[in-house]
């Protein structure tokens, strides 16, 4: 088990240590990201920002992942998603109002500053656990169109299927819990409050 998001941040830090001479950039994935990689930037002495991904949910289990949005617009859709015939007008809907909702966070959590450039930097996106994949490799996708140097994906936790499915997808894949049965990230965090917007406005207003 892990203590807390600061627990996990703190030992992902460690690990992270051998990138400290690339300068690298460390985006969090709202919420539950974003204390942690502060502290991990703090860490490195690196560049910290907020990278904005928004879950599509599946329209029998709202917080089941079918896919998701980048602040770009593009769309992952979960291999199962697609076997179901996830409703394309009904997607284009979602789409719309995730953009939206993305657009809102970029102004609350940043007061409208621009992301910082990822172009030719080694990028560490960091989540405090990853249980589908879709906001992830959603994140992937949108950051590699901008030509990083390396990406680098540091969380406390995710399922070995994930492993598998991620690892191709980046340059270095960081997890410190892999484990047999994953129900839910919360499941291996002993203490796992939300993180409030505040939380995560303080924290982005520090860069």
């Amino acid at each position: 088990m892990l203590n807390d998001r600061d627990d996990a941040a703190k030992q992902l830090a460690v690990k992270l240590e051998p990138h400290k001479k690339e300068n690298p950039l460390v985006l969090g994935v709202p919420r539950g990201g974003v204390p942690m990689a502060k502290i991990i930037a703090d860490h490195l002495g690196a560049e910290f920002d907020v990278v904005l991904v928004r879950k599509i949910g599946s329209p029998f289990n709202p917080e089941l992942a079918a896919g998701a949005v980048s602040e770009s617009g593009d769309v992952y859709l979960n291999p199962w998603a697609i076997r179901d015939g996830f409703d394309e007008f009904k997607l284009k809907d979602i789409i719309a109002r995730e953009k939206l909702v993305i657009q809102k966070r970029r102004e609350l959590f940043t007061d409208g500053h621009s992301p910082i450039p990822v172009k030719d930097k080694t990028v560490i996106i960091v989540d405090d656990g990853i249980a589908t994949g879709a906001t992830m490799i959603a994140a992937i996708h949108f950051l590699r169109k901008q030509s990083p140097r390396k990406i680098i994906i540091a969380t406390g936790v995710m399922p070995a299927d994930n492993v598998e499915r991620l690892k191709p997808l980046c340059d270095e894949l960081v997890v410190l819990m892999v484990p047999e049965n994953f129900f839910g990230v919360g499941q291996f965090y002993e203490h796992f409050d939300q993180v409030q917007d505040a939380e995560v406005i303080r924290l982005l207003a520090s860069r």
